[in-house]
């Protein structure tokens, strides 16, 4: 039986030039870092994650080396307590994952489940365009084969968002079904702006109905479940969100007081692959959708669609892609190959063990910050 000898946490950056501007951050992003957490073993196998930065797991090392690497549930446990505490550690649970396939030989969409070996995805913008910008990259998506598309909110004034869906939906038609995040949910440090109350959200959505779009993501504060259930309870277009809850048990609430109709989690954030795997199937009996929220590098999103593609109905998975200003290849710096889809927009999985994903080492040494 392997044991794990070593846990191995290493922090890159990528410099970004010219600088990508999201549209849920004021302030234009001139680097973008990735966190790899590799667990070792007594047998020479590795298993590899990523996503968050591991804060405050420094000192826990002692409670997984020694153990058995395939007592998934037993270092779910010890992870949910950390993340209490101190931080949230789940890449280590995705490396887990990757390293229990590639000691069993099998990927890990089928360790899941096996329910299918692909998801269709959907192109996530970033980028806040004017009206004919957004609408010449819903043309580009539509001759890349993708199935929908998702458009940010955050222009200032919700009407000038509307304007730039209006053109989308005019330019394509029903080409590409349509999401909108609306970026309400939360706020990164610097943006001190309130959220929209319960009556704009319903203004918006009226809007987001008229041009038939499929859901509408994070339109109030995550807290306000009750403005939620009001909202889904007054609209017919779907109510999504989630891709920032904490905690598994708020899932559960969520779900129970009737607030969302699309369920969000990103396993890089909360739960790992072993704590969405309950809300998927949470998701599943009370007939919602679930499909993770993911926008980080291609170990996040491989971890997410494996998750989706073995256990979920997932209509569509988030494909973080919104050429130039983000590329497959400064999405996924950290790997041999960036995660690509077909040209129906379906990303396939391997039958490779674990995630299936490859490290680019040498790109590695060249941006691993020290410290």
């Amino acid at each position: 039986m392997a044991k794990i000898t070593g846990i191995e946490i290493t922090h890159h950056r990528l410099p970004l030039a010219p600088p990508f501007h999201a549209a849920w951050d004021s302030a234009p992003r001139v680097k973008f870092d990735s966190t790899i957490v590799r667990v070792h073993t007594d047998v020479g196998v590795t298993g590899v994650g990523s996503g968050d930065l591991m804060l405050g797991f420094a000192g826990h090392e002692h409670l997984f080396v020694g153990q058995d690497p395939m007592a998934i549930e037993r270092h779910y446990r010890t992870l949910s307590h950390i993340a209490f505490h101190y931080g949230r550690c789940w890449p280590l649970d995705l490396a887990l994952w990757d390293l229990a396939g590639k000691l069993t030989g099998v990927p890990c969409w089928k360790l899941l489940g096996g329910l299918s070996n692909r998801v269709r995805t959907y192109a996530s913008s970033g980028t806040l365009r004017d009206p004919g910008g957004m609408a010449e990259t819903a043309e580009r998506f539509v001759a890349a084969g993708f199935p929908a598309m998702k458009i940010r909110f955050q222009r200032g004034d919700w009407r000038d968002d509307i304007a730039a869906l209006e053109a989308v939906r005019y330019r394509v038609g029903d080409e590409l079904e349509l999401m909108v995040d609306c970026n309400q949910g939360w706020r990164l440090p610097q943006d001190i702006y309130a959220p929209w109350t319960l009556k704009e959200a319903v203004t918006v959505a009226r809007e987001l109905e008229r041009l038939g779009v499929y859901w509408m993501e994070e339109p109030l504060h995550r807290g306000d479940r009750a403005g939620m259930r009001r909202l889904r309870e007054i609209v017919d277009v779907r109510i999504a969100g989630g891709e920032m809850t904490r905690e598994l048990y708020e899932f559960r609430d969520l779900i129970g007081e009737g607030c969302l109709d699309v369920l969000q989690p990103d396993a890089s954030l909360v739960g790992g692959i072993t704590g969405l795997r309950r809300v998927a199937l949470m998701a599943q009996e009370h007939n919602l959708v679930f499909t993770p929220h993911t926008w980080g590098n291609g170990i996040g999103l491989a971890a997410n669609a494996h998750l989706a593609a073995g256990v979920a109905d997932c209509p569509y998975l988030e494909f973080p892609f919104d050429p130039p200003e983000w590329s497959l290849e400064r999405r996924d710096f950290i790997l041999t190959a960036p995660l690509a889809v077909d040209g129906e927009g379906w990303l396939n999985l391997s039958d490779a063990p674990g995630l299936g994903v490859e490290l680019d080492e040498e790109r590695l040494r060249a941006t691993r910050m020290e410290g």
